[in-house]
């Protein structure tokens, strides 16, 4: 089949690379001439782990091709696929749906054969009767159909889980449409993967619901975190007896700095807000968005105590900046509220990332960068790891706290006990939930 992509960010250009690898003819279309000359050229404009490897493989089979022009890719396309941005709009915690539209009333004036308009980008429950009603409006003889299909990739593992998913969900109001999108999934239908197709509504909302039960999680074993610190219990040992219930599961209960990233923050934004436009207040999600925010700020607090009550003059390494590792991905991480606050209170700070340079340089003012961790925490006051990337699960630990000045540990990610810390010779440690050394 034909299919042509609208958006080379993370979700399109990750979704039109493995379709052309399931053997699709695909086509993907940016406004961004930078990008689409970047994809041409072979570099990939984001940083996942393989995708460089198969964009190269499917473009070398010709099945793979990039355009700025909506009109040639969708020429003869059976399916076209909307991944553009839905940002937080200011103001209100809305989904910005301003390019879903957009891009809906372009494929409307651009085709003339019948079409499956399938939205992949994460929009609000009634987004999709909404690009049919634009798209009804923009050409009144095109033949179409509206599907929603979101998507449940995770930033560092995206290729594996689209390749094998727990589940594709496929929302139609046809069933012309369900065979087009059974076409297209027909790799993983044969392969035993599970499909759910269900309306529209139903698909649009099963994307928001599993994306804010997921934060809860998280935002669950970080409270219970916070708790474990003062009655003395271990929050890796607490996780672990939760996590062998299988009715609980032992994924997204790992304590941290908050969540971040493209997807938690925004979804249980616009997930709190649909309830409120609906009279149906989202409680949980609400309470969730208030305690991660609170979460982070209490990282400020952790570090600043172990700096003595002050940042002022104080020399910080930190290690990792993005919101989880194998990815390059800024948005909402936990170190665009931590790095700030230090900065703000005096602190000189040091920094390493694998990938996060390139984001983090305009996002984070006035720290130095560096590639090696030892030359960070090189005379530091304090040692802080934000991003559990495995560069950093292996340190030399005593090394480092050797070259400090005052060496003192801040693992924000569990990765250290404070039985490693003292051992190096640092002279104060802090975690998430676990025990620090006795007072």
């Amino acid at each position: 089949m034909k299919i042509a992509m609208i958006g080379t960010g993370y979700v399109g250009l990750v979704s039109g690379v493995c379709f052309s690898d399931f053997g699709h003819e695909v086509v993907c279309v940016d406004k961004d001439s930078r990008k689409i000359e970047m994809l041409e050229r072979g570099e990939v404009p984001i940083y996942e782990p393989g995708l460089e490897t198969l964009l190269a493989k499917n473009v070398d089979a010709g099945r793979l091709s990039f355009t700025g022009d909506i009109a040639v890719a969708i020429d003869g396309a059976d399916a076209v696929f909307i991944a553009v941005g839905t940002p937080t709009r200011r103001g209100d915690g809305h989904a910005d749906l301003t390019y879903v539209m957009a891009a809906a009333e372009e494929i409307a004036k651009a085709a003339d054969h019948y079409i499956v308009v399938v939205t992949k980008s994460t929009v609000p429950v009634g987004t999709n009767a909404k690009v049919r009603d634009t798209m009804a409006a923009a050409n009144p003889d095109l033949e179409f159909d509206v599907a929603s299909n979101p998507e449940f990739l995770r930033e560092g593992a995206a290729i594996d889980d689209f390749m094998k998913p727990d589940r594709v969900v496929v929302g139609v109001e046809s069933e012309r449409a369900g065979r087009v999108m059974e076409e297209i999934y027909r790799p993983l239908y044969l392969r035993d993967f599970p499909i759910v197709v269900t309306d529209l509504e139903s698909a649009e909302m099963i994307k928001y619901a599993a994306n804010a039960f997921l934060a809860t999680k998280i935002t669950f074993i970080n409270e219970i975190a916070a708790l474990c610190e003062k009655v003395g219990a271990d929050v890796k040992q607490v996780s672990k007896g939760m996590g062998l219930d299988g009715r609980i599961g032992k994924t997204f209960l790992h304590a941290g700095p908050g969540y971040g990233g493209s997807c938690f923050p925004k979804d249980t934004k616009a997930l709190a807000r649909i309830g409120q436009d609906h009279a149906m207040p989202m409680q949980i999600t609400e309470a969730v968005i208030k305690i991660n925010d609170e979460v982070k700020r209490r990282m400020v607090d952790k570090l600043l105590d172990l700096s003595d009550g002050s940042f002022n003059n104080r020399k910080i390494a930190v290690l990792g900046v993005t919101f989880k590792p194998n990815t390059d991905d800024m948005r909402d991480a936990p170190s665009l509220t931590i790095i700030p606050a230090m900065v703000g209170g005096g602190a000189k700070v040091s920094v390493v990332d694998p990938q996060g340079r390139r984001e983090g340089e305009a996002l984070l003012p006035g720290v130095t960068w560096e590639s090696d961790p030892y030359v960070a925490a090189k005379d530091a006051d304090l040692l802080v790891i934000l991003t559990e990337w495995n560069e950093f699960r292996a340190l030399d630990l005593k090394q480092i706290a050797n070259g400090m000045n005052t060496p003192r540990l801040g693992d924000l990610r569990n990765i250290y006990s404070a039985e490693d810390a003292r051992e190096a010779g640092f002279e104060a440690y802090s975690a998430i939930g676990r025990p620090g050394y006795p007072d």
